[in-house]
């Protein structure tokens, strides 16, 4: 394939590269410039989603970028949560007097690093992709240079960052050195003619480790609920959803697409590391009072849940992956965006004492947060419920009972934190007058909480069906 066959099918990541170019230049010759940025930051990324909803299908450069159903559905959800970070983001940094345009243009360029690794077909462009967005995620997290929770965040992400990038390489070179190539389809077919299988699948946990870190999945979690609370509230609602997604579709490929042949191996790794997100997601988050930090480890033990989706090994469990992080990220971007829209005194609102309360001060936003609460809970008929009825179907028909019921029993265990906020926003006194909520992340927030309560049922079986051509665009054995 020449170059330019190969720039047709890579067309939505090389429109982002030079949106990215222009929108900096941009910035730096207006002035007063970051709503602009913002705009046209927001406008570039719905482009980009649409020309990811209609690209064709194919593998460009070499093998090294693969355009299919997969890759089509997590950009067109990793670049519309984007554009709704870069409209929260917008907003909220006017407010807290802390405008710059590099905002909106490091969230494009992630979002440009994310596309790279949904597409990602060989080893070194999964690396380039993963750095890439990464580098913009650690600028964002310190993106408050003056606020020392902010720079604290952006530190611990880079030094672990560096870390779980170390694994990563190290695992990559060993797959490498024995299957003798970059290339997810070589790499395949040197799994299943057995050739250097012993360190071909060492090489894969470590590179498991690496993509455990960018999901913070347990253990590998540990800078999740400082950056969670350290980093500004819009860049938390970017981190726990687009870069997650993209994360999970590359975990993905890399398992099914190059160790196919090896799932009985990598599926009890998986499981692992399923298992110990979420109890330590659960057990952690009964003690928080931070509601980021909370967030924090929900976020940990719902990557659990996608997980043992995954593990299944199948067309049915990546597709339940698929649904139930879409699902999630609908859930996570309403909860955050109330919490943006929620301040007391200028000051924000995020502990538990905070909320006390509110139903009696803003019962409207008391019954979003419920809803969505109740969504992460699991309770019927909320998107929550249907992500994980998704994933535990998957796995109980992939015969894994023991890890469906496990999961199911630390759900209840989880259920307190999630019940405690209603409990403080509904039978708590108040704890004070609160101001008046923004436009922006109000509208968001009751938006998504009125899409998990309702209308959720009647988009799931278009979600399914799209999710299950993506799954089936992987060479699931």
């Amino acid at each position: 394939m020449n170059l330019s066959d190969s720039l047709h099918l890579a067309f939505p990541e090389a429109f982002l590269a030079v949106a990215a170019l222009v929108l900096l230049l941009v910035g730096a010759y207006a002035k007063k410039s970051m709503t602009l940025v913002s705009i046209l930051s927001g406008v570039a990324l719905v482009i980009a989603a649409v020309l990811a909803a209609m690209t064709a299908t194919g593998v460009a450069f070499g093998g090294g970028y693969i355009a299919d159903n997969a890759a089509s559905f997590a950009k067109v959800f990793i670049y519309g949560f984007s554009a709704i970070a870069v409209l929260l983001g917008d907003g909220w940094l006017k407010r807290v007097d802390a405008e710059r345009f590099e905002f909106p243009i490091l969230i494009v360029i992630a979002a440009l690093g994310m596309g790279m690794m949904a597409s990602a077909g060989d080893l070194i462009s999964l690396y380039i992709g993963i750095e890439l967005h990464s580098l913009a995620l650690y600028v964002l997290a310190a993106f408050r240079r003056d606020d020392a929770r902010s720079s604290e965040a952006g530190l611990k992400y880079f030094v672990l960052g560096a870390l779980s990038s170390g694994l990563l390489l190290y695992g990559a070179s060993l797959i490498y050195g024995f299957a003798g190539s970059t290339r997810f389809d070589v790499i395949a077919q040197a799994v299943h003619a057995g050739a250097g299988t012993g360190g071909v699948l060492f090489g894969l946990v470590f590179l498991i480790c690496g993509l455990a870190f960018k999901v913070s999945a347990a253990p590998f979690h540990m800078w999740t609920p400082d950056v969670y609370e350290g980093a500004p509230t819009p860049v938390v609602i970017f981190i726990t959803t687009a870069p997650k997604l993209a994360a999970m579709v590359l975990t993905a490929r890399v398992l099914v697409d190059a160790f196919g042949g090896a799932v009985e191996q990598w599926r009890q790794v998986v499981l692992a590391i399923a298992m110990i997100s979420v109890i330590v997601g659960a057990f952690a988050g009964l003690v928080q009072k931070n509601l980021k930090r909370l967030i924090a480890y929900s976020s940990i033990a719902n990557i659990g849940y996608a997980l043992i989706g995954l593990s299944a090994g199948n067309q049915q469990g990546v597709a339940s992956m698929l649904i139930f992080m879409v699902l999630y990220m609908v859930d996570v971007t309403g909860f955050l965006a109330c919490l943006m829209a929620l301040r007391r005194d200028g000051r924000p609102m995020e502990t538990l004492a905070d909320i006390s309360g509110l139903s009696r001060t803003k019962p409207g936003m008391a019954l979003v947060l419920t809803v969505l609460s109740f969504s992460f809970l699991g309770l019927p008929p909320f998107s929550g419920f249907w992500g994980k009825f998704f994933v535990f179907q998957a796995a109980l028909a992939a015969g894994e009972w023991g890890v469906a019921v496990a999961g199911l029993v630390f759900s209840v265990v989880a259920a307190f934190f999630y019940l405690r906020i209603v409990k403080v926003m509904w039978f708590d006194p108040p704890a004070g007058e609160v101001d008046e909520q923004p436009l922006d992340a109000k509208l968001v927030a009751y938006g998504l909480a009125a899409f998990s309560a309702l209308p959720v049922v009647f988009v799931l079986g278009g979600l399914q069906s799209v999710a299950q051509a993506a799954a089936a665009a992987l060479s699931v054995h």
